[in-house]
């Protein structure tokens, strides 16, 4: 039976909050697909700035989240309601909605007396209020309670989506943090692996909004204007974080608004377009080397498929594809799914999947101990025929 869904995503980049909405037949590999209509709605200044102080541990605190988290909810609420009237279907007509909601806080690792875990914001309950609609949403908790990172969510769309009989490929979101799939041809859900390659987008749009009071550095026109400094990007790589050995994550902890402060201040004398030139390097040298490092030597590559805002950065894409010739590399757009709306579609199909009762992460990606079903089902306020569940 065919399911109208609604997915959204609000990502680390902070640039946008996605909205999808996707006919869906089946589930599991029988899934198909129909995108209906996507969009991408800007975050205003002064909600992206609570966003950023709630993320930042100096600047947040409990009476903001408690707040943001409801906040948000009715943008999200309002995403829905916007995509539908674009796309000329009634709200009435959508049967789910998959909620990602907006990651303010990920601890991948145990550390000290600080537990494994994360915490995104949006409140369901809101949403599912807003739109009447159920709403299936924390999608990323199941797989921390089962011994993962939690992250990234993405593999199992990718497989559905992307796998090839003939060709081995690696499908790399950069969003704000970078994040990659790996399958072989012809391969399995148990064959894939996935993990976080570093800094996405992040510390471009930081270095942009600081340097040039602009939210993002649009086709990657400023890095181009630019002149990349190898050494200082050789001295970021020395980061911690790329010694690790996937399964890993990591965030805006690691590569926010400190480290992007920490670079003004150490290289203050450097023309701005030169330190967001590097900056974009470093984003495709991290990646890049992850392939080398990890992916490789054990796994045949053909093709590298980008999505996420990054897919939009031309000098990004450039670098990576300079930094790998013998590869294919180009954007998800190519073969179908904007880079934009990727993400979003992938919550809708993940939301279907739950329903389902379909288990959706990849402990090749995340760690986990076991394959698990993800995300936590919120009713809508009057119920839901009892049939829909079946």
């Amino acid at each position: 039976m065919s399911k109208l869904v609604a997915g959204l995503m609000s990502g680390t980049s902070l640039d946008s909050l996605d909205a999808s909405l996707v006919k869906i037949d089946g589930y599991g590999t029988d899934t198909e697909i129909d995108i209906i209509k996507s969009i991408s709605w800007p975050y205003d200044d002064a909600l992206k700035q609570e966003l950023l102080d709630a993320m930042d541990v100096d600047k947040s605190n409990v009476e903001k989240l408690c707040s943001l988290n409801v906040k948000l909810s009715y943008s999200f609420a309002e995403a829905v309601k916007r995509v539908c009237r674009e796309a000329g279907v009634n709200l009435e007509d959508v049967d789910l909605i998959g909620s990602h909601g907006q990651t303010v806080y990920h601890i991948p690792e145990a550390d000290g007396s600080k537990v494994r875990s994360t915490l995104q914001i949006g409140d369901p309950s809101v949403i599912a209020y807003e739109t009447k609609t159920m709403v299936v949403s924390n999608f990323r908790m199941m797989d921390i309670a089962a011994g993962g990172e939690g992250a990234p969510l993405i593999p199992y769309i990718d497989w559905l989506l992307y796998r090839d009989q003939h060709k081995g490929r690696i499908l790399q979101n950069i969003g704000g943090i970078g994040n990659c799939t790996v399958m072989e041809k012809d391969s399995s859900l148990e064959t894939i692996y996935a993990f976080d390659t570093g800094p996405g987008n992040m510390i471009i749009d930081a270095l942009c909004r600081k340097l040039f009071q602009m939210g993002y550095d649009a086709e990657g026109t400023i890095a181009k204007k630019g002149t990349v400094h190898h050494a200082i990007a050789a001295d970021w790589m020395r980061h911690d974080f790329f010694a690790l050995q996937p399964p890993k994550s990591t965030g805006r902890e690691q590569f926010g608004e400190t480290f992007t402060s920490r670079v003004i201040k150490s290289h203050k004398d450097l023309p701005y377009e030169d330190l967001v030139a590097t900056a974009t390097y470093f984003t495709a040298y991290s990646i890049a080397d992850a392939y080398q490092k990890f992916v490789f030597p054990k796994t045949d590559i053909t093709d590298i498929i980008i999505s996420g805002g990054g897919g939009n950065n031309k000098t990004l894409t450039t670098m990576l594809q300079s930094l790998l010739p013998s590869k294919n590399v180009y954007t998800a757009e190519q073969i179908g799914i904007t880079a934009d709306e990727k993400e979003a579609v992938g919550f809708a199909v993940l939301a279907n999947e739950t329903i389902h009762q379909q288990k959706t992460n990849v402990p090749n990606a995340t760690g986990a101990r076991e394959p698990v079903i993800l995300g936590q089902i919120t009713l809508p306020p009057y119920g839901v025929n009892p049939n829909f569940l079946l």
